[in-house]
């Protein structure tokens, strides 16, 4: 199960992580975002080596602004608590696997 992802534990959870983290912003309102959450609920549950998060942008403005994410869904891989990649959109399992494979 992806983890909830807000500003207090944002430093833990993704910047300090030893392991890879997709990070998934996203609101309940928006269609997109929730045509990708069972696919990102598929890949945090397999054995990958990448944590999976997922932030709602409307409780946790601050990091959406952090971030610039000012559309959505937006996928942003972090490796060493910096951002490796981004995708943005909707996109299939397998475009978001290629993406964390490349990053």
């Amino acid at each position: 199960m992806a983890l909830k992802i807000t500003g207090d534990n944002f430093e833990q959870e993704v910047l300090q992580s030893s392991e890879p983290v997709l990070v998934d912003f996203f609101a309940d309102w928006c269609g997109p975002c929730q045509m990708l959450a069972p696919i990102i609920e598929d890949i945090s549950d397999s054995d990958i080596g990448v944590k999976v998060g997922k932030v709602n942008v409307d409780e946790q403005m601050q990091l959406a602004m952090q971030f610039g994410v000012s559309s959505i869904p937006l996928l942003v891989l972090f490796k060493n608590g910096k951002p490796a990649a981004k995708m943005l959109g909707f996109h299939d399992k397998d475009d978001i696997l290629e993406m964390i494979g490349n990053a």
